[in-house]
């Protein structure tokens, strides 16, 4: 036994000072000192002379630069440059234009929570607040999302007035030329609001706020262009939309076949130098009434009126609408949501230079422009719409389930319907804290590249789940379009989301992980900047430092992940209260593990990661989720750890570590080097997979919140509009809740004593007028199950139409009122 102490004592320092991160040299005193230990307590001389060998072969050379550096480093920067995979001009453009915020602790193994946590709440001035509460709340209560959807296609003229007038196209342009100068967080607000009334509405103010002409003048516009533009864009005079994408290049949007070739032409009556543009775009958001179409084209300069070079790049230019040559055709119709969308074409269109965002200093820099805007857009629109969609299906939806009854039980208790509910309420937590997330890291002056695509994926993916399980609930009520259903139209909507602004398979397997493990790892970046420096001693001293680093890092989450592993995430320190302690642990054991697979896979792999897509998608779902349970446990603190919201928070934060366990599971399974998968799994999964989905008892629980009024089930529904107006069937069942719950124990006790008598009353009526004479029910009592079940019937009524009225004016001015369409031949 006195043989294996020794070696047993240098095992137990390096685990020591790995976990703990300790400099190599105080590495090399612990054990040195406990090694002299050893010889002072009667261990086995040789073995402690051994053990002291080891040490001290290991720390000479790597604590001696002179030695390190030509032994070590030198050889091993060789292979790295071998190893590391070629970057395209356009990919290192997308990782340099993205900031890191606390997504880079998620990478570290060993997150600095008390940095999420000291950062200041989302909150909004008084002058957002107010205009949320006033122009924002109007806006909602003219909404009449079936005359938008199914009467006109289109909003209404008044709507589109009301729109400009209080410059809902100019949230973010700044007071100075002449928008409202919001913040990202306000845009967000506004976006979640309107999305819970309609999608067509959000998406009709959410396209000018985001990605397009204003976001780009705003950053790289001159200022003649800003002085013209802006005001006009603000206040609604000019209608924006920005053409990227074309059937040639869709996700893969470097590969734009539109063209713009460098000439000189006439514009307003004067000789100047500008381009003749073709383009052939689809999919474009109000494109069919947009007044100013920004552009994204590659740009040549086959005679060098420019300059010396011919292939300029990609850039990008203003382009009015009623330019000579330019066409915008006929409008899309996308799955029967109808906001304006439509393909943009033009040959040969000449468009001055001055004309270019940016002027012409800018021209060839549009990719670059793009990917840092990009990630602005994509951290607000999309995921702020399924934030307000599926916070209020979660309420509205748990309202319902009260109310409708089967089987003289309300639905929502049936254990089915419970696990639906349960889904609702947790995933509608998880959007609305994911979606907040990355809003307020834009308001706080981030470009947070990665947590955009997160946000972006994770939070429509989610959303369409709502949808399904909504769906799965409402039934009948569901499915039968009209102006009572306030859930048909979000779901036949909801792949939308699923495709643009990336496509979600694309943004899964491709750029979460794909950014994330360059742009959010400690080391990575700074070696591969380190290894392409032209100066020989820089290059070499840099790659030294950040080499070193990077192997102490990867052992010590390699130790990290183990110990936690085996001890089941319960010892180690972490924040927070009593309750949330533990969640904190995990997400510790999760970030080192994730950094050991990153870091392996990085190393055996090299360049070949980039077409390992189902590698990357799981370790990308780990980091999403990593992101997303930081997210849930920010809010819970900001909120004031609510009590009343604790089911919300532990089912969605066992959802997501549980879809982390099964990420980390099926990438081990399938790692392309097979010993390596399983020697890693020892590593990260010391005791096997432990991690389950939420219980039952616990989706019970948040199911319950949606059921009944709550605090919990108000802040779950903060922030959108559920006003219960003529147009708004959501907001009317959601206000029965309360008077059908104070209804409940008059209806039982009317119905079990009707049950048990015999009378022989057919009409709901005449029961009424029995029980009251019979003394089973007061006359106040009677006048609340009246109500009961007038309310009743108007949350469960669908409506019905004339032929007539469900077909389109095409088909009536084709066939005539009332004719048939001829039959197809066989």
């Amino acid at each position: 036994m006195s043989v294996a102490i020794p070696f047993l004592a240098f095992l137990f320092a390096g685990a020591f000072a790995a976990y703990h991160r300790l400099r190599l040299w105080l590495w090399a005193a612990l054990t040195l000192l406990l090694l002299t230990a050893c010889w002072f307590l009667g261990a086995d001389p040789t073995a402690t002379l051994a053990a002291a060998v080891i040490v001290a072969l290991i720390a000479i050379p790597l604590l001696l630069p002179f030695l390190r550096k030509p032994l070590i480093t030198a050889p091993l920067l060789k292979f790295y440059t071998r190893l590391l995979p070629p970057l395209s001009d356009t990919e290192r453009t997308a990782l340099e234009s993205g900031t890191v915020g606390f997504e880079g602790e998620l990478f570290s193994g060993k997150p600095e929570w008390d940095k999420l946590l000291a950062l200041p709440k989302p909150q909004l001035t008084a002058e957002e607040q107010a205009y949320l509460d006033g122009p924002c709340e109007e806006l909602c209560r003219m909404v009449d999302d079936w005359d938008i959807t199914h009467v006109r296609a289109d909003l209404p003229p008044e709507l589109w007035d009301y729109v400009k007038r209080n410059k809902f196209f100019g949230l973010n342009i700044p007071k100075e030329y002449g928008g409202l100068g919001f913040s990202a967080l306000m845009n967000h607000k506004v976006i979640q609001k309107l999305a819970s009334i309609s999608t067509v509405v959000s998406s009709t103010v959410g396209v000018p706020n985001s990605l397009g002409p204003a976001e780009l003048l705003m950053h790289y516009g001159t200022e003649e262009q800003k002085r013209h533009y802006l005001p006009r864009l603000a206040d609604g005079r000019e209608v924006p939309c920005f053409a990227l994408t074309g059937p040639f290049a869709g996700s893969d949007a470097t590969s734009i076949p539109d063209y713009g070739i460098v000439c000189k032409g006439v514009w307003n009556g004067e000789e100047t130098l500008g381009f003749r543009l073709t383009l052939n775009k689809r999919y474009i958001t109000l494109a069919p009434v947009a007044t100013l179409i920004g552009v994204a084209f590659r740009m040549y300069d086959p005679d060098g009126l420019l300059g010396d070079k011919r292939d300029i790049g990609i850039s990008l230019a203003l382009v009015p609408r009623d330019v000579s040559g330019l066409d915008i055709g006929r409008r899309h119709f996308p799955l029967n949501s109808p906001f304006q969308n439509g393909p943009i074409r033009g040959k040969d269109i000449f468009i001055p230079l001055s004309q270019l965002i940016g002027g012409r200093e800018k021209a060839g820099h549009g990719w670059q422009m793009l990917m840092e805007c990009l990630s602005i857009g994509r951290s607000i629109t999309l995921p702020s719409t399924a934030s307000g969609g599926s916070k209020i299906g979660a309420v509205v939806v748990g309202a319902y389930a009260r109310i409708r009854k089967q089987f003289g039980l309300s639905v929502g208790r049936f254990e089915g319907v419970e696990e639906a509910l349960a889904r609702i309420a947790g995933k509608a937590y998880a959007i609305s804290a994911l979606s907040q997330a990355t809003a307020a890291a834009v308001a706080r002056g981030e470009n947070p590249a990665v947590p955009s695509t997160i946000a972006k994926y994770h939070c429509t993916q989610m959303g369409r789940e709502v949808a399904v399980d909504m769906m799965d609930i409402l039934g009948g009520k569901g499915i039968i379009l009209g102006p009572r259903n306030f859930a048909g139209r979000a779901w036949q909507a909801s792949p939308i989301a699923i495709t643009v602004e990336g496509a979600n398979i694309m943004t899964r397997s491709l750029m979460i992980f794909g950014q994330g493990a360059i742009l959010c790892h400690p080391w990575v970046l700074k070696e591969m900047k380190a290894a392409q420096l032209a100066d020989p001693k820089q290059r070499i001293d840099e790659f030294d430092c950040n080499l070193f680093g990077h192997i102490g890092y990867a052992i010590s989450n390699a130790v990290r992940s183990w110990w936690y592993g085996l001890t089941s995430s319960k010892l180690g320190a972490a924040p927070g209260d009593d309750y949330t302690r533990r969640f904190f642990r995990k997400l510790n054991r999760y970030s080192a593990a994730l950094s050991v697979m990153a870091d392996t896979s990085m190393l055996l792999l090299g360049g070949k990661l980039k077409f390992k897509e189902s590698l990357s998608g799981r370790l990308g779902d780990v980091l999403s989720q990593l992101y997303i349970a930081s997210a849930m446990l920010k809010r819970y603190q900001d909120e004031g750890a609510p009590v009343g919201d604790q089911p919300l928070l532990a089912w969605a934060f066992h959802d997501a570590v549980n879809k982390i366990e099964t990420a980390l599971s099926g990438a081990l399974r399938n790692f392309p080097i097979r010993p390596v998968g399983w020697l890693l799994w020892l590593v990260i999964f010391p005791w096997g997979r432990r991690a389950q989905a939420p219980s039952d008892r616990l989706g019970h629980r948040a199911a319950s919140l949606l059921m009944t009024p709550c605090d919990a089930r108000d802040r779950l529904a903060e922030g959108v509009f559920i006003a219960p107006t003529m147009h708004n069937p959501a907001g009317r069942i959601n206000s029965y809740l309360p008077k059908v719950i104070l209804a409940d124990p008059v209806e039982r006790k009317f119905l079990k004593a009707l049950k048990n008598s015999d009378i022989e009353a057919w009409e709901f009526t005449a029961q009424l007028d029995e029980g009251v004479k019979e003394g089973w029910i007061t006359a106040d009592e009677r006048k609340q199950l009246e109500e009961l079940r007038e309310i009743t019937l108007d949350a469960i009524t669908v409506d019905d139409f004339d032929t007539e009225e469900l077909r389109s004016a095409g088909y009536r001015d084709l066939y005539g009122e009332g004719a048939r369409a001829p039959r197809a031949a066989a």
